[in-house]
Order: structure tokens, then sequence, then C-alpha cells
């Protein structure tokens, strides 16, 4: 069957008048350092896109002709260049520096050095990423990528276990993240707290086990040309061991200072030989977290306690029995990334994931004066003894990813990728230690527990590519993306959604149950010219149809001159899009309540795009967001050790999708309000939605400056600074005419600062390693910018939270070469943000909140200390 579709292939292009095959001599080799053999090393024939890459063995395999030249590449060392004079090519490898690293993401066709790449790239070994001790794959990228952040948020229901994370400050749903070149699925929930991200969906970032990342590529500038929709801040690729040159096991255990926050995880990794010249990468892993707490004392006097045991109660409880930080997280992984060639010149590839894990979560604690009657109800004790009680939300998350394909050299420099990929996420919730008020009042009794749904979403994608490098000078690449998408809300059960729901949070509806889907087809092509040695300037475009709501084209220009030997400056300027996504489209989460004057229970909260309230109001069907994005900078190496990069980037976003302000309930009278009549001919008395409404511009510089390879006699240190300074505004917030001229702001100000002042402003990371025969010092200072606390009583209100700077220290001594335990301290000078200052006026800046959550910097869990072990074999 491979044959065949090899054979068609080659029909197909014949057509177009590519023939003539050339077959090169048999080249082979082995890669080794001062060590022994280094699998993983990419081996590319210079000018072309053939290559290859070392098996664990260190030896690799290709077909190049005498007098070609090979260019031997890997994160961590320096890169290789050899002229074939026969038919063996050995190779050792030193160590230098990551600016020599060939990177396939954003260049398709021609492969290319991070010096030579006309955009921005980020190449991060997995050593780089574990070397600060963070304990999952988005925490580890929020201490080393300057303009990557994600935080845990605390009382964010299902939220609080998928922790939002951004690139540039633009919002998840704007990174594009890949899985070795193929788009990962997004999550299946929706942020509907206020948290950095509210209304919008990213990626389940931690379903991926960083034991099984080989490295992680970053391409910080809009790509949505290449790979489509979702890249307006940039793509993130997550590139998966192969052929590891060690099978390893490790495991590590950390506490905070505080007492709690107690996590353990463990991991094992190897590689198996597969048939003839296979492998198979096999990653296990294990973590497992205890909740923290960081809630405030509350103001007695504020609280509203009156009678006797209820008083006694606060008194014994000066943090009214809340529960504010990480949650309780459980999860297990297993990674496999499978090769075999077939033939002589193509490959099969497949990798398949699967994470499993559950997580509890802690809502508002309901003081005894807070549920009176349920204390008069008597149900959960008796009146006189009654505490209250405090719901927790658990979460039961899968996530998995299935891809396999067939690379294919074509001869005559031309390849094609044959594959298809199926991803899911999906999270079910319990609620417990609850109760369901109205049902204990009509019925005298209530269930404690409740199962209200949950949410998937899946994809299946097919990708068909092509590319070739024509010339030395020219190299260019196309294909074809079909996507289809599935969202499903699934209905809870009865008890969850009667009346009010179950406290803290009702269920999900019969009638907001359901399943959807859309399909979309993409095509691209690319175009690089080499024009001189020095001179880069390449195009791309990509239109898209989505069966929901239309078309797109997105293109882009980008061009490099290289400053002699060692530099370049680069400049790209690009349009993107977003499609909105389907949760945003039918998404509806709501209650019934009873409202004085009405015979009817009415509805409120967050209703679908195509619900007839909601479209009477004047808001549109969805569509997509569009991006302008222009960027330029400068990078040199100075020497083999030290170079720089300086980018500065500037990106508009039309049309934005926001999650509107509460809309209604303000009781205008009906005859003169029309917004209010549409609402009340609905059964409506407030609504939240959907809605392309925004126009947002951010602006900013990133800076990298690495000096490594520092001797030190026996010893050597690495010194790396990295920092982005950013900034967000929005230009315009686009009402529909009938909210506008009753006076409506659908996206008040307290929403608009989630957008432009919950992330960081700047942050800057300074690291220093150093690496000595027997042990390694690893010293990171990560300075977190000011953030702004936006209040809904005005400007003057508004709270600015000073800069922080968080010092971690990791210490490892190397008993053998293969035995290795280390010790790391993070944030040891125990600094948290500043404390949230109750003239603010938000909910968050209630006593029981110290710190908010509502805005993000380094977190909440002050000093953390831990220590592992790594044994290889």
């Amino acid at each position: 069957m491979m044959k065949l579709l090899q054979l068609k292939l080659l029909m197909c292009l014949a057509c177009i008048g590519i023939s003539n095959v050339i077959v090169a001599q048999e080249v082979t080799g082995k890669v080794v350092d001062d060590t022994g053999s280094v699998p993983g090393v990419s081996v590319l024939v210079k000018g072309t896109a053939v290559g290859t890459t070392t098996n664990f063995e260190g030896e690799y395999s290709l077909k190049a002709d005498i007098g070609a030249t090979l260019v031997f590449s890997y994160v961590g060392y320096d890169t290789k260049e050899v002229v074939v004079s026969g038919s063996v090519v050995n190779v050792t490898m030193t160590a230098g520096v990551a600016l020599d690293a060939v990177v396939l993401l954003g260049n398709r066709a021609k492969p290319r050095t991070l010096l030579d790449s006309p955009v921005p790239i980020d190449n991060i070994g997995v050593e780089e990423l574990t070397g600060g001790g963070q304990p999952t794959i988005e925490a580890m990228l929020t201490f080393k990528v300057p303009s990557f952040n994600a935080q845990t948020q605390a009382i964010a229901d299902a939220t609080a276990h998928y922790d939002p994370a951004d690139l540039r400050g633009l919002g998840p749903s704007r990174t594009l993240v890949l899985i070795n070149g193929k788009r990962k699925n997004q999550s299946a929930q929706v942020y509907l707290n206020r948290t950095p991200g509210k209304g919008e969906v990213g990626v389940d970032l931690k379903s991926i086990p960083t034991a099984a990342i080989e490295r992680v590529e970053i391409l910080r500038d809009g790509a949505s040309a290449q790979y489509g929709s979702d890249a307006i801040a940039g793509v993130i690729n997550m590139v998966l061991k192969k052929d590891a040159q060690f099978s390893t096991f490790s495991a590590k255990s950390g506490l905070t200072t505080d007492g709690d926050g107690f996590n353990f995880a463990t991991d094992f990794n190897t590689t198996l030989g597969f048939g003839e010249g296979g492998s198979i990468n096999l990653t296990l892993g294990y973590y497992n977290q205890s909740h923290t707490n960081r809630a405030g004392v509350v103001d007695v006097d504020a609280e509203g306690a009156t009678r006797d045991y209820e008083i006694e109660w606060l008194a014994n409880n000066p943090k009214a029995g809340m529960t504010v930080g990480q949650p309780d997280l459980e999860k297990g992984d297993v990674f496999v990334n499978i090769s075999h060639p077939v033939g002589e010149s193509s490959e099969f590839y497949s990798f398949n994931g699967y994470t499993l894990r559950t997580g509890k979560s802690f809502a508002y604690y309901r003081a005894p004066y807070w549920r009176q009657d349920v204390a008069d109800a008597q149900f959960l004790t008796p009146t006189e003894d009654f505490e209250g009680y405090q719901p927790t939300f658990e979460a039961r998350i899968k996530d998995h990813i299935n891809s396999m394909g067939l690379k294919m050299d074509l001869g005559n420099n031309w390849f094609a990728d044959a594959s298809v990929t199926y991803g899911r996420n999906s999270v079910s919730y319990t609620v417990n230690n609850s109760v369901n008020r109205d049902y204990l009042a009509e019925h005298g009794t209530s269930p404690t527990s409740f199962e209200p749904g949950g949410y998937s979403l899946s994809n299946i994608i097919g990708n068909l590519d092509f590319s070739s490098v024509f010339t030395e000078m020219i190299s260019a690449s196309f294909g074809l993306e079909y996507k289809i998408e599935y969202f499903e809300a699934v209905e809870g059960e009865p008890l969850s959604y009667y009346g009010a729901g179950s406290d803290s949070f009702a269920g999900i509806k019969p009638e907001e149950a359901g399943k959807w889907d859309r399909n979309n087809l993409g095509i691209y092509a690319g175009l690089d010219f080499d024009i001189t040695e020095s001179l880069l300037l390449g195009i791309a475009g990509r239109y898209e149809d989505f069966s929901d709501f239309g078309d797109n084209f997105s293109w882009k220009i980008f061009g490099r001159q290289k400053l002699g030997a060692n530099g370049a400056i680069r400049a790209s300027y690009s349009t993107g899009f977003r499609a909105p996504t389907l949760h945003q489209r039918f998404l509806t989460n709501s209650q019934y309540i009873i409202v004085a004057g009405s015979s009817e229970p009415l509805l409120q909260g967050t209703l679908a795009n195509n619900n007839p309230a909601v479209e009477a109001l004047g808001v549109p069907n969805l569509f997509a967001e569009t991006s302008k994005n222009i960027a330029a900078g400068i990078t040199y190496k100075f020497n083999s050790n030290f170079y720089a990069s300086l980018d500065f980037y500037q990106i508009n976003v039309d049309d934005r999708v926001l999650f509107s302000s509460q809309i209604g309930s303000d009781s205008d009278d009906t005859t003169t309000n029309p917004v209010e009549q549409i609402l009340a001919e609905n059964g409506v008395t407030a609504v939240q939605f959907f809605i392309n409404a925004g126009d947002t511009k951010t602006t900013g510089l990133d800076i990298v400056l690495n000096y490594d390879n520092i001797d030190l006699g026996s010893a050597i240190l690495n010194v790396n600074l990295a920092a982005n300074f950013n900034e967000t505004t929005i230009d315009a917030i686009n009402t529909p005419d009938d909210l506008a001229a009753n006076g409506y702001d659908i996206f008040e100000r307290i929403e608009q600062g989630l957008i432009t002042n919950s992330r960081p402003k700047s942050k800057i990371i300074l690291g220093i390693d150093y690496i000595a025969d027997k042990f390694n010092v690893g010293l990171y200072n990560t300075m977190f910018g000011e953030v702004t606390i936006t209040s809904p009583l005005g400007e003057e209100f508004d709270q600015d939270l000073s800069s922080k700077v968080a010092t971690d220290l990791s210490l490892s001594y190397h008993f053998t070469d293969k035995l290795s335990i280390t010790g790391i301290l993070n944030n040891i000078f125990d600094v948290y943000p500043d404390e949230t200052l109750a003239s603010t006026g938000t909910a968050e800046a209630a006593s029981r909140f110290t710190y908010s959550s509502e805005v993000q910097q380094l977190g909440q869990l002050g000093t953390n200390f831990s220590i592992g072990f790594n044994y290889k074999f």
C-alpha cells in the first residue's frame, strides 16, 4: 500500500514536470562527543531538505553525492559541516551555543540555523527546561521564556485545573501548539472565571510530560500564513525524544516552607529497537501534588455573623474556612514515539500520548451566617452545631493525541509528508460537600454530592505536505490540511441543575447539552529565495474555508540580511486570523431564578451565540479575528560562545472575540428600554455572550544575551539573560447599535483589565550555570514586572502591584556518569505579590484573599524545595 502511494505521488509530480530522479550514493557514519555516542543529531545535506537523525548508537545513513556538504547539528553543540569524500563520514561534536542549531519550525522546505532564520525562534533543550526545578511544562516555560506566562488559578472552578497560558500577552487562544510539527487539540474547557484568558480556550499543556520532550521550539512571530488559525502570537512546537542516548529513571519530591503543597514526581524514558532500523521511544510519568492555602484573615465586623454559634464559629475560624491556593492534582502519562524506515527513502512515524489526571479545587467556604437557610433546614447538622460547608470542585480530565504518517523522499529534492492526527480532551465534574438549596427548601433533604456533567473537544486532521529545494537559491513548500472538530456538552444529573442547581456550580441542563461539529480546509504555499549568500526573501500564503463562518486568506513576507558570517538583521510582516472555537459559538451556562413581578422563572447566565435573545440584541454570528503583525530584529554571534538578539514586534488584532459583561437586570421600564423588552420577551433577566467586538494593539521587545562555555579551569560557566517588555491597549469596543444607544457597556473596565493588565508588562530572566566534573550549580533570577488590579469603581481605585523577583537555586551532584542527585530551592527569599488593598472594590479585595488571582505574577507558593535523583542506564 505504501509503495502504491509513493508511485501515485511520483506519477502526480511527473505530470507537472518533476521527473529525472537522481539517485545519490549511500553515506553512513557515526556521531560521538567526548562521552560517547550522540543520538538525535540532525544530519542534513546542505542546500537541500535531505536529512535524517542519528539513532540510539549515534549512527546515521542517507543519500548524498561526493562533494556534497553534510551539516550536523544538535542542541548544545556547535554545528559542523563536513564535505562528503567517501561513503563513510564520522563526526565528533563539541559543546557550543544554540544559535547554530538547525530548526524546522517556520521553514518547511529548507531547514535553517537560528542565525539564518528570518524570524526569531527559541530552541530549548529538555535539560534547560528541567534545570529550574519547576514541576510541569507550563511552569518551566514561564521561568525560562520571558514572553510566556502561566500560573495556577485559585478559586476558579475548572480553570484551576488548566492554568491558562499565553505568549506575548495575547491570551491562550492565540498561540498554536504543535507536537512533532502536528497540531495539538485544544482543551474542552472555556476559562469563564475572572482570570487571565477569561472567555478563551487554550491547549492543555499539563497533558504533555516533560520526560517525553527532547526540546521545545518557540516561533515568536505571527505564523497563520504557514500554520493556520491560532498562530497570531506565535507557535510552540514540542519535539519528542526519538533515539534517546540513555534510558532514564527519575524521581523528585518537594514541599513548601509553609508545610503544604507536597509533591511527588517520577518518570521513565527508554528507546527500544523496532524491526529493521526502527525505534520506539517510551515515556511513563506520574505526578501528585497537594493543595496549598494562602487565605487571609477576614474582617469580623464585615462578616454579618449574628447568632451566637455563628459568632463563636468565626472566632474559632479567623480565615472563615477558606482554602485559597493550588489544587490537589494527580496525573499519569504514557507517550510513545515510533519511527521505522520504509524502503530506502521513506519513513513511517507515529506518536501517541495519553494523560489522565484528577484534581480537587475549593469554592468559597459557605460560612454559617451565609447559609442560614441550610442551617434552619437542619440538614447537614443540627442548627446549633452548624459550621457551614466548603464545596469542592473536582475534575477528571483525559487528554490524548494519536498521529501517524509517512515521510517520503520522492527524488530530485522533492519530499512529501502524509499524516492523520486525532486529538481529544475531555473533562467531567463532581461537586462534593454541597447542597441543592432549592431542593432542600422544598423537600427538607438534599444530596451532598453532584455530577454536573462535562465537556469534550476532539478533532481529526489530515495533512499532505510537499517541499522541494529547486536550487541553492530557491526552495518551496505547499500542501493542504483538512480538519473536523467536535464539541460536546454532557448533561449533568437532574439534581445538579434543579432550581438554581448545586451550590457553587450548577449542572448542565438538557437544553444546554448537545453535540456540534464543523470542518475546514486549508491550502498553503511558501517560497524562499536566497538571492545571495547573505540576502533571503520569502513569501507565504494560506487559504482556509470553515463550514460555520466562511473563509480567510492570510499572507506573510519576510527577509533576512546577514551581517558577515556572524550576524543578521531580519524582518517580517504578516496577516493572521483566529477562528472562534466551537465552545465560544455554542456554550450555554445558565440558571433559572425567580424575579419579583414575574410569574415564571427567568434565565440568567451565558447564552450561546445563536440564542434568539442574543441574536435579538444585534449580536452577529461569530467570525474570525484578524491580525496584522510586524516584526524586526537583529542577532549577532560575537564569538563561538557569545551571542545576542533583539526583536521588536507590534500585533494588531481586529474583531477580537470577547466574553461580554452582564447585560440586563437593571429593571428599566420595558416600554422605554428596547433591550429590556427583548430580554423579557425571551424569558431572560441577564445575559452574557461571546461577540467579535474588540480591537487591540500589542507592542513589545524581546532581548536575548547568551554567553556559554566560559572556561573556568576544570569547569565551565554559562550565563544567560533574556527579557520581554510588552504593552497591550484596547483601541475600540464595537457595541451593537441597540445596546450602545441605551448606554450598555458590553465590556466593562474590570474585564478590559484582564486583557491589558493581568500579565506582567515585563519579565527579565538571568540564569547562571556552573558545570564541573562532579557537580553543577544553577542560580536563576526571574523578575516579574508590574501588573494592575483594575477596579470597577474607576481608575483612581486601581492598584499597581510592584515588580517581584523570584530566585531559584539548583545543586546537582554526580556520583557516577549515570547516577546524580539534585536539590532545588525555588523562591529562596519567600517573595509574594503585593497584598490586595480593600480600596480596589474588587471581589478579591475582600480579606479572604491576601493576594489577587485576577492578575498574575510569580504565584502564591512562597519558598519551596525539592530533592530528586536521576539514573541513566
